[in-house]
């Protein structure tokens, strides 16, 4: 590949280097904001927080919280052979969640901003013999610098939406120059292998998604044991990673149905904990009893929705919930991951804003696997069927899970894909 840049990325460059006194600003803004860690923002400028350990590592990176549990069991998988492992994230709740998830002696830091001194500074300390980037992830002064050092890289579980090809194209030469300098590119499907190639990716294959092979999240016994005695026998319903106007559409569901079915709990996990209050507050001025886990309550019997608003709480949720209502999907944010609820037994419904899990929620509908919700009235429509019809609502979750087992594999296409990449390494460690 020739090393000129195209100009878009020349500019790109430029602008980044130009930016570096401007970080100090960004940063505090975010922090404000929430959206940085208060004593780890040395991390975001590329100065590191720990020690390189010796001999090689293999660097993982992923933007959020769904790219870093799409990858634990490859993690667990690498790390078994002996490597040491740097994972890199760019929110507070993928750090939070890498201190719960992440294998025992895994290294996470937050990945720096795309300023070339701070990435320089970031690849001189930890020096990564192979680099692993999840998804989509994609930033040029690192993807750039990575490949001037002769770091191999590869993107894994790749995903390019339907809405980011047509992004991409408008800058067809700056995809081409970035993706041509990975190694290999896996794709989650054969339709984004094809999207990647068209960007100009040179060396592809279609591994699967590894969201199908990871493991259901996790649920403390004693507190699933208490949420469980504390509900009893009543009808629960649960709404997973929400976004503004879905919780909306939920506990307007809640007062349509609750005059049919007055046990009914509805519990609300948003996708951000830190909006717990304000969900708090539609609930209550909708007339409803409200519990929040935040502040210690419990879904009691006379609460009608309770919100749990704290981190890693949807192994509990999905435990407890026979029926789910996907986030992200009815507010336009191109939906959540279906896979976890499935696996812990819920019937699962999603509305029409699907395009990150579009394969996925393809297969389920065809299915019956899933069901489509296009609004308020029929996501209501759909619980009221639900809860009044056990038999309808065991065979979609019997038919999702079913649909699930038959995608699985991507974890060992994976894994066959990377050895010959972990075999050099090993090779380079037994040089030293």
């Amino acid at each position: 590949m020739s090393d000129r840049l195209p100009l878009a990325l020349s500019v790109y460059r430029l602008a980044a280097r130009a930016a570096t006194p401007f970080a100090p600003r960004l940063l505090a803004k975010r922090l404000h904001r929430g959206k940085e860690h208060g004593t780890r923002l040395s991390e975001r400028r590329g100065e590191p927080s720990l020690p390189r350990p010796a001999g090689p590592i293999v660097w993982v990176h992923g933007a959020s919280v769904g790219e870093m549990l799409a990858v634990v069991p490859l993690i667990e998988r690498i790390r078994a052979r002996d490597f040491a492992v740097l994972v890199t994230s760019g929110t507070v709740t993928s750090a939070a969640l890498a201190a719960q998830r992440l294998p025992e002696g895994v290294l996470h830091q937050f990945v720096p901003l795309d300023v070339p001194q701070f990435v320089t500074r970031f690849l001189d300390h930890w020096r990564p013999g192979l680099a692993l980037f999840v998804e989509s992830d994609l930033w040029p002064n690192m993807i750039l610098d990575c490949a001037a050092r002769r770091i191999p890289m590869i993107l894994v579980n790749g995903r390019i939406s339907k809405r980011s090809f047509g992004r991409w194209r408008f800058a067809a030469g700056a995809s081409a120059a970035l993706l041509g300098r990975f190694d290999l590119c896996l794709a989650q499907s054969n339709a984004n292998a094809q999207r990647l190639a068209r960007l100009g990716a040179p060396r592809i294959a279609s591994t699967g998604n590894l969201k199908l092979d990871a493991p259901a999240p996790p649920a403390d016994a004693a507190t699933l044991h208490r949420f469980s005695a504390l509900i009893g026998l009543r009808a629960v319903v649960a709404a997973a990673s929400t976004h503004p106007g879905e919780e909306t559409a939920i506990i307007a569901a809640h007062r349509r149905l609750k005059a049919e079915v007055p046990n009914l709990l509805t519990v609300i996990a948003p996708r951000h904990p830190e909006r717990g209050a304000s969900i708090a507050a539609i609930a209550e001025a909708a007339g409803l009893a409200v519990g929040m886990r935040s502040r210690g309550e419990l879904p009691k019997r006379d609460v009608d929705v309770y919100i749990a608003d704290s981190l890693g709480e949807l192994g509990l949720v999905y435990r407890i919930a026979p029926i789910v209502f996907m986030g992200g999907s009815l507010a336009s944010h191109g939906g959540q991951n279906p896979i976890e609820a499935i696996r812990l037994g819920a019937a699962v419904m999603h509305g029409p804003h699907i395009w990150n899990f579009a394969e996925i929620y393809g297969k389920l509908d065809e299915a019956h696997g899933a069901a489509l919700v296009a609004d308020e009235a029929t996501l209501t429509a759909k619980l009221g069927a639900w809860l009044a019809d056990q038999t309808a609502r065991a065979a979609a979750a019997q038919a999702g899970a079913e649909t699930v087992a038959k995608l699985g594999g991507a974890l060992e296409r994976t894994l066959a894909a990377l050895d010959p990449y972990l075999m050099q390494l090993r090779l380079e460690q037994q040089a030293l």
